[in-house]
């Protein structure tokens, strides 16, 4: 808790760290000691008097740790490194593991986060830990995806074990919308308590944070916002469900779209075998930006479905802002925000009460693996650094069976 209102604050006193924790200053003046022992908190000068003597300020030491966040998609793998508050230091990316098996898939990823970590030069005592960002339903505790996505064989396959053991660090496993929901939030996007997340990469998921932590609901598998019915005489989708907004808005419906629309899908080249669904929807974001008429109405209808996710989210949590991020909505941003905002504007319930905020996000594309990585910090920080006197060195190599399944 300390370590978190140190975060957000940036530079703290700690007569003002009691004050906003509650905590009383002789127990704060004790936390504060037993945290720069550890050197994850430093003092970094003083503050302008108030008529007494100035007080010392306190700041997170960034270098004291790290962490490592992982987008894990179909199509696309983005593998970013944070400092202690959350400021990514280092980031590569690669094509996705649609077309691998789980055993060959895991395996990847592992190498790119080793790389990444050898480039960076980052002492490996120091990473606390691995998120491991992506789609659902999923089973956080276990570490396993219930999902027949990309291909059976990744149903029940232990991702997050398998890969904590060839690491040797602990991995957490999250869904992509909400890690990047959290993201948002420990990065200071967001200066209102409560605020809702959409999230498209291939699919369309969300995310809610309330007070700094997310909601979880029963198994973590909630504000599934691509699923939720909007034509009740639609077609199937992969989920059981019917009519799901996804069918219609997601970047798969929307390559669909254009194809039908035969010289849009001619004019950019799109190849209905192509597997590369991001690759597809991105060419037809930017054709849409640049003004082609076909892919802007397309773009838009799209953004005109997420706005009435967006009004859902708002009426279910009384949220005054949504936040527009994923690579998907990176790829035209500037449509999907002036569309959603105009939705929510128009339709939100409790528009008379306040207004809501669409704004996108600041990690853009990346916004899930850094995410991840703020999980790391955010779960796994008191865990594996307060919880004992062990240093760094002991806990980085404590069992991965174990830390890889510690939630």
């Amino acid at each position: 808790m300390v370590l978190n209102h140190i975060r957000a604050a940036r530079t703290i006193s700690r007569i003002e760290l009691a004050a906003e924790s509650g905590v009383t200053p002789a127990t704060i003046t004790q936390v504060v000691r037993e945290l720069m022992d550890h050197g994850l908190v430093v003092e970094v000068g003083r503050g302008a008097s108030t008529g007494g003597k100035p007080r010392t300020l306190l700041q997170l030491n960034p270098r004291a740790r790290y962490a490592v966040g992982v987008l894990f998609e179909r199509n696309t793998c983005v593998v970013v490194l944070v400092d202690l508050t959350g400021r990514p230091v280092a980031r590569t990316s690669f094509p996705g593991t649609a077309t691998l098996p789980p055993g060959q898939g895991v395996a990847l990823v592992a190498s790119r986060v080793n790389a990444l970590l050898d480039t960076a030069g980052v002492d490996r005592g120091k990473v606390l830990g691995v998120g491991l960002a992506t789609y659902g339903p999923q089973d956080r505790r276990a570490g396993v995806l219930l999902t027949h996505q990309p291909t059976p064989e990744w149903f029940g396959y232990p991702v997050a074990p398998r890969l904590s053991e060839i690491l040797g660090l602990p991995v957490l496993l999250d869904n992509d919308a909400a890690a990047a929901a959290i993201g948002e939030y420990w990065l200071g996007a967001v200066d209102t308590p409560a605020f809702g997340c959409i999230y498209m990469a291939s699919g369309i998921g969300g995310g809610v944070v309330v007070d700094g932590e997310l909601y979880r609901g029963s198994s973590s598998n909630g504000v599934e916002i691509g699923h939720i019915t909007v034509d009740l005489d639609g077609g199937p989708c992969g989920c059981g469900n019917y009519g799901c907004l996804g069918n219609y808005a997601d970047p798969t419906a929307v390559i669909k779209q254009a194809l039908e629309a035969s010289p849009l899908g001619a004019r950019l080249g799109l190849d209905p075998g192509d597997t590369d669904v991001m690759a597809a929807f991105g060419r037809i974001a930017t054709a849409a930006q640049a003004g082609d008429p076909a892919a802007r109405t397309l773009i838009e209808r799209s953004a005109r479905h997420l706005g009435t996710a967006a009004v859902t989210m708002t009426s279910l949590f009384d949220l005054d802002t949504i936040v527009l991020a994923g690579p998907s909505l990176a790829a035209a941003g500037p449509i999907y925000q002036s569309v959603v905002q105009e939705e929510v504007r128009r339709r939100t319930f409790a528009r008379r009460a306040h207004p809501v905020r669409v704004v996108t996000s600041v990690s853009g594309s990346d916004a899930a693996a850094v995410g991840g990585a703020v999980l790391v910090l955010q779960g796994e920080l008191a865990v594996l650094e307060l919880a004992s006197t062990a240093g760094p060195a002991e806990s980085a190599g404590e069992p991965a069976e174990r830390a890889g399944h510690r939630r």
